[in-house]
């Protein structure tokens, strides 16, 4: 088998993984509220990651952190895990699956937005019109395609769910000069994180013990979400001959989510989603093209 070929296995693994993922936060949160789903989920991405750590060899680089490097990754890690998930987990909690699975997926377009107010980036007409494109998407569902009425169906949702991908995109851009090991970053991210957000659960009283399915799908999101699925994302890009060949491979991500959504949440797929989809994808390809 050749460089490439395991480079596409690696990387349509994780894509595969992230498409199971929107389903899963949405059964999960049936029995646990966002910050009970985060504690636990996060807890389990711990566990995962400190194996992968093992596996690589990477303990001596995690241990060989420097306390201003393990106070940056404490800081990071109140934007994500932290804020990012709790933000995120409460939009699927109010929209359906398919609407918040959809709208987290403009994060390009916030990442381009926030590029040229803290990067000074200076980008052209047609990124800007990009941009607009994708927007016209999140008209599209926010409204459920009643576009003439501008009736949406869950303002605070909606919200939710476009403030995490400005988060996300604030938390890409703050790591941008931080050279350390993707995953020895990620592992430092989770374990503060894990803190935060058990502090949280303390003062709130809502720490319980979990029936067997909100463990199962806390395991699920805690293993694949925050652990595996990124792991075989950057192995799928170490061994690509270019970024591109891989990167392309996660706009197959939301349209194999709604299929999953379909068959596992039983949700019906909106057309307004489709619609809403076509726009934000379309505006992203554009952008890259810009690029």
């Amino acid at each position: 088998m050749t460089r490439q070929n395991k480079a596409y296995i690696y990387a349509g693994m994780a894509v595969l993984m992230w498409s199971t993922v929107g389903s899963a936060f949405k059964l999960t949160l049936m029995y646990l509220s966002p910050i009970q789903m985060l504690l636990y989920a996060s807890f389990i991405s711990i566990l995962v990651l400190f194996v992968i750590l093992l596996i690589y060899k990477k303990l001596p680089v995690l241990f060989s952190s420097s306390l201003k490097e393990i106070f940056y990754s404490a800081l990071n890690a109140l934007l994500n895990p932290f804020l990012f998930y709790i933000v995120l987990f409460n939009s699927y909690d109010l929209l359906l699956t398919q609407e918040a699975m959809v709208l987290n997926f403009t994060w390009p377009a916030a990442l381009t937005l926030l590029s040229i107010l803290i990067l000074k980036q200076k980008i052209g007409w047609k990124s800007l019109l990009a941009i607009f494109i994708s927007f016209i998407g999140i008209v599209v569902i926010a409204t459920k395609g009643d576009l003439v009425a501008q009736r949406f169906s869950n303002p605070t949702g909606v919200i939710l769910a476009l403030s995490s991908t400005i988060i996300w995109s604030l938390f890409w851009i703050i790591n941008i000069k931080d050279k350390r090991d993707e995953v020895v970053k990620l592992f430092l991210n989770f374990f503060f994180g894990f803190i935060y957000i058990l502090i949280t659960a303390i003062i709130m009283r809502i720490i319980v013990i979990p029936s067997w399915r909100a463990v199962a799908g806390s395991i699920y999101i805690g293993l694949f979400e925050m652990g595996i699925a990124y792991v075989f994302w950057l192995k799928g890009l170490q061994l690509s001959s270019t970024t591109a060949k891989v990167s392309n491979l996660i706009f197959l991500a939301p349209f194999t989510s709604l299929i999953i959504i379909n068959i596992t949440v039983g949700e019906q797929i909106l057309w307004s989603t489709f619609a809403g989809l076509a726009f934000i994808t379309a505006g992203i390809v554009l952008q890259r093209r810009m690029r």
